[in-house]
This record gives structure tokens, C-alpha cells and sequence, in this order.
């Protein structure tokens, strides 16, 4: 992936993700351990879990304190891989 993040950001920052997934109640959980894993705590979960109107998806959204364009990037890779994720924004 060869994005253009270092040329439009400033490191450290704060970045927003949103995820959508199947509504299952794991989906923040599993989400939740790719952030812990790279990010250590330094991320904030969007108080309210978004349903679709049909009630198939849902959508979480965070906030995250990124260093560099290719931690974005690995993000972006490891969170669109969780097999119960649909899209990462």
C-alpha cells in the first residue's frame, strides 16, 4: 500500500477509523485487540455502536494517535483482514 499520509499529515496525530462489520457483539472486541496491539492505549472508541437499518451491520468509529504513514497503513491491512469486517474508512 503506498498511500500519501506522510505528505498530508504531521506525526503524531490523531486519525479517524471507522469500521463496518456484521453485527456481532465480537466485532468491537476483535477490532478493539488490533488497536491494543499497535497503538497500546493510545486510542478512543466513539461511545455509540452505529446499526444498520437493516440491522446486518454495524459501525464503530475511532480515534486514533498515529505516528507514522506506515502504521496507518498497517492498520488499515490488519483491520480489513478480521474476516467479520466489511470495509475500514
Amino acid at each position: 500500500m503506498d498511500t500519501k499520509f506522510d505528505e498530508l499529515l504531521e506525526f503524531p496525530c490523531d486519525f479517524g477509523f471507522r469500521i463496518m462489520g456484521l453485527a456481532l457483539e465480537e466485532l468491537p472486541t476483535v477490532v478493539n485487540a488490533v488497536f491494543e496491539k499497535h497503538v497500546s492505549g493510545e486510542y478512543k472508541q466513539l461511545p455509540k455502536v452505529r446499526k444498520s437499518s437493516s440491522g446486518k451491520y454495524h459501525s464503530i468509529s475511532y480515534t486514533i494517535r498515529v505516528n507514522s504513514k506506515e502504521q496507518i497503513e498497517l492498520l488499515y491491512k490488519e483491520l480489513s483482514e478480521i474476516e467479520i469486517v466489511r470495509y475500514v474508512l
